[in-house]
């Protein structure tokens, strides 16, 4: 068993954690937006679910936005595109799977 106290976490901004990355399954990353910041629209190879654990932040996709305060959970389907913009200070726990997802790089990469 892993086990993780997200209160306790030292995430400091512009420096995501990963804290479990198991090739196959899943990767758990903490990352910390400073109020005002954004993660530019993009998409992801993997499912992706991301936690509000505190603050607050506005999510963009499919042509729509939605305010996700903490204790919220957002989830995308591979190649959905997305942004995500705090309004608060947040810390973020994001979670890929499988990992890493058909087409990554990271696959490619290896071929």
């Amino acid at each position: 068993m892993d086990f993780w106290d997200l209160n306790e976490l030292d995430v400091q901004p512009h420096q995501p954690v990963v804290l479990h990355s198991d090739e196959g399954a899943a990767r758990a990353i903490a990352l910390r937006l400073p109020a005002g910041e954004e993660l530019q629209d993009h998409e992801v190879h993997e499912h992706a679910w991301l936690h509000v654990h505190h603050g607050a932040v506005e999510v963009d996709g499919n042509g729509s936005t939605t305010r996700a305060p903490a204790g919220s959970l957002v989830h995308w389907t591979p190649q959905e595109r997305h942004a995500v913009r705090a309004t608060e200070d947040a810390l973020l726990l994001l979670l890929l799977a499988p990992w890493p997802g058909p087409g990554h790089p990271n696959l490619t990469a290896r071929r």
